[in-house]
């Protein structure tokens, strides 16, 4: 029987924790609000889809939230001065840059340019490079959601074989230093699989845990899982069919459900898991801004 990881459900009982803290931390206290600032380059459909779950997420908690919306033409100087005015505003604790970006832009450039005190989204250097250490950083936030939906439904990592397929610094590098690390929440044999690693579902065979970040709908079938093997899909696309449209996960979920013993749906998996760790590491930014 396969028992559905939900993230739905976790979010919002990290959404009332979250909530409890600011009223004991802050409200009480009667200090500002923590603030988180998004910039959006242009008008990709899922990017404006993800920046406003964002925002509302923020609304949800009653934090304040800022968008910078840039034209989709705008050049990397324009971008680089938004982000240094974002670093430079005491009011703004943490902020975001949404991936991905245009080609005339130069991703790294941009995460380099972002104060790593303010990096929310984890993906500077340092907070990276800190991560892998296992020193205090801001970890991405998709990476932190599955660690914490394995921490709160108790599922043992520590000893286990876990493949991540897909190397994205977003989720699959981040995810596979930290399920590997020294750690209560780590401890994990893992294995790196990507588009050029031949044969994957001979490592995925063999794997505990499976954690699928490539943006191919129903990649992950029942075939190439073992019995009882926990399936983390990370993957959303949009599928679109006549005039309905629906999301659709890594994992075929038909083949998969009834074989693995833990799995995450989609939508309402690992999504909603990963907006609240951004609210969660804005929180976290604006108690260390108080404390400079």
């Amino acid at each position: 029987m396969t028992q559905l990881l939900n993230g739905n459900k976790l979010a919002i009982d990290i959404r009332k924790e979250i909530s409890k803290e600011i009223e004991k931390s802050i409200r009480n206290k009667k200090k500002r609000l923590p603030h988180l600032g998004i910039i959006l380059l242009g008008t990709n459909s899922s990017s404006l889809t993800y920046v406003n779950s964002k925002i509302q997420e923020c609304k949800n908690i009653g934090i304040e939230s800022s968008l910078i919306h840039l034209p989709n033409d705008s050049s990397e100087r324009e971008l680089l001065k938004e982000i240094k005015k974002m670093n430079n505003n005491p009011l703004i604790d943490g902020f975001i840059v949404q991936l991905p970006l245009q080609k005339h832009i130069n991703s790294d450039k941009i995460i380099m340019s972002i104060n790593p005190r303010k990096d929310v989204d984890g993906f500077h250097p340092e907070n990276f490079g800190k991560m892998s250490l296992d020193m205090k950083a801001f970890f991405p936030a998709t990476a932190l959601g599955i660690l914490t939906i394995l921490e709160r439904y108790k599922i043992e990592i520590s000893g286990k074989h876990t493949v991540v397929v897909g190397r994205s610094r977003i989720v699959g590098r981040p995810i596979s230093i930290l399920m590997s690390r020294k750690n209560y929440l780590g401890n994990s044999t893992v294995t790196l699989t990507h588009s050029q690693t031949p044969n994957i579902d001979y490592y995925t065979k063999q794997a505990d845990i499976i954690i699928t970040a490539v943006g191919i709908p129903g990649f992950l079938t029942g075939k190439m899982i073992k019995e009882g093997a926990i399936v983390i899909d990370v993957g959303i696309t949009k599928i679109t069919n006549g005039k309905k449209s629906f999301l659709k996960g890594d994992v075929d979920f038909n083949s998969v459900y009834g074989k693995a013993s833990y799995l995450t749906p989609v939508p309402g998996g690992v999504g909603p898991m990963t907006r609240i760790m951004l609210i969660k590491n804005t929180l976290i930014a604006a108690l260390n801004n108080e404390n400079k």
